[in-house]
């Protein structure tokens, strides 16, 4: 599958778990595509831990605002009605429960729902940013990557980086398939029709409990 179809892939299956009136917050990346794959009857409010509540898509060449950016400093707006406040307000925001779902993407998640993705070895880091209290904070974690990196799992029986937070993840959505973090493992609920479950598995090194109801992810 191309790289690009695969980005659009989880995208688009990603967009399918927000609701209408929902308050999001995006990750770098891949999240920032949700937002296009929206139906037209669904309206969401994009947060921003930088301080923005009703954060906008990206700006045209030459329209952008040097002080407006997304969590990965890039260019981004404010739509209609939407507001900027300080960070403390933005963070009270997340530690209060108003987010209804958080989609980030993820170095390593594991079967009990644990997840690291702030680190990568032997780069240089500036530290976790908002993530840690997103995933603690927000009603629903929803982890949107590619199945593998480099053809080694991402998905693990235990995560091996530092993590960012435990047991916080509630939902895996990669090109392959969607799985639930149950209390007795990882629940493979959608399979990519391009894909087979004993496919999935040798991709995911924990042990995946395929779904009595497995449906097509679309």
């Amino acid at each position: 599958m191309d790289k690009n179809v695969i980005k659009s892939t989880i995208a688009a299956r990603v967009a399918k778990e927000l609701k209408d009136g929902d308050v999001v917050n995006l990750g770098i990346g891949l999240p920032t595509m949700v937002p296009n794959f929206l139906p037209q009857d669904v309206h969401v409010t994009l947060h921003a831990e930088l301080g923005c509540v009703g954060a906008g898509p990206r700006p045209a060449p030459g329209e952008e605002d040097y002080y407006v950016v997304d969590a990965g400093g890039q260019p981004s707006s404010c739509t209609l009605g939407g507001s900027f406040i300080d960070s403390a307000t933005s963070f009270c925001i997340i530690r209060g429960g108003h987010v209804d779902a958080t989609i980030l993407g993820c170095l390593e998640c594991d079967e009990e729902g644990n997840m690291a993705n702030w680190i990568i070895p032997g780069k240089k880091c500036p530290g976790m940013g908002g993530a840690m209290d997103l995933v603690v904070g927000a009603k629903k974690v929803i982890v949107a990557m590619e199945h593998t990196a480099k053809g080694s799992p991402k998905i693990l029986k235990k995560c091996r980086l530092p993590l960012t937070a435990i047991q916080c993840v509630n939902l895996i959505i990669t090109e392959m398939g969607v799985m639930e973090v149950t209390d007795k493992g990882l629940v493979l609920k959608e399979i990519h029709p391009e894909f087979t479950v004993e496919q999935v598995q040798e991709a995911t090194e924990a042990q995946l409990i395929i779904s009595p109801d497995l449906k097509p992810m679309c």
